[in-house]
């Protein structure tokens, strides 16, 4: 059986790509095996400091494969396996990047929405086509909505309407848009900058942007004010300390 994503990491990036071109990088139960298994080796190895989520072909992620939903039967479709890779994506220690170069469809959207950072081209397209179909967005509304600005969720998930990656960067589901041609350099400049952050910050910072906000600003302080305590006396915040101290590059950068 033909391998259906593919995973490579090379200076502390690990590139997983779907490449399942036959049904439009369909979420089939194949690759969402697949999917889950590449990224647990990756979010596992010490030597990944960024995800990158990619594809080949035109197509991005057309949502799940309905092939295997035809007779009404969830589990035919591994329904249970997608909410698991949408966490895993959202909780990884690890930043997670989409690069989206071609169309995106409901559970490929949600995809998107699960990875820390996105950038797409400004030819791809997206859609929540859904409704359309006479079903609800309702897995990828976990990770989408908290995306997108309320009014244009509204329009979109209700409309199914096609958008452009203009489009979704003016909305919020992805960071940036820009021509096919820059795509790769631009997905890039991204991990460059991620790869530049203590790998325990970084998983302590998005532990934080997600976290449940303290009824009370003064909770809010005392709980901030331990994890930045306990940060800068760390191993890792007294290396990056000494790294700013002595012009030199913390331990943690990987080497050009």
């Amino acid at each position: 059986m033909a391998e259906l994503v593919h995973a490579h990491t090379a200076g502390g990036v690990a590139t997983i790509t779907l490449d399942s071109q036959h049904n439009r990088n369909a979420l089939s139960a194949q690759l969402m095996a697949e999917l889950t298994t590449r990224l647990g080796v990756a979010q596992e190895d010490d030597a990944v400091r960024v995800i990158v989520l990619s594809h080949q072909g035109r197509v991005f992620c057309s949502g799940m494969d309905l092939s295997e939903a035809r007779g009404g039967s969830p589990g035919g479709m591994g329904v249970n396996a997608f909410p698991a890779i949408l966490q895993s994506i959202w909780n990884s220690s690890k930043p997670v990047v989409a690069r989206v170069g071609g169309p995106a469809r409901a559970g490929g959207v949600g995809l998107i929405g699960a990875c820390d950072l996105a950038v797409a081209a400004r030819s791809a397209t997206f859609a929540f086509t859904e409704v359309r179909i006479g079903v609800v967005p309702a897995l990828i509304s976990i990770t989408v909505l908290p995306r997108l600005l309320p009014r244009a969720a509204h329009e979109l998930f209700l409309t199914g309407e096609v958008f452009d990656g203009d489009r979704a960067a003016a909305v919020g589901l992805v960071n940036s848009a820009v021509d096919a041609a820059d795509l790769d350099a631009e997905v890039r400049r991204y991990v460059d900058m991620l790869a530049l952050g203590g790998p325990g910050a970084l998983a302590a910072t998005k532990r934080m942007l997600r976290r449940t906000r303290p009824a009370s600003m003064s909770e809010d302080f005392a709980a901030m004010l331990s994890l930045s305590a306990e940060h800068f006396a760390g191993e890792e915040g007294q290396e990056g300390i000494a790294a700013f101290s002595e012009k030199r590059p913390p331990r943690w950068v990987p080497p050009p």
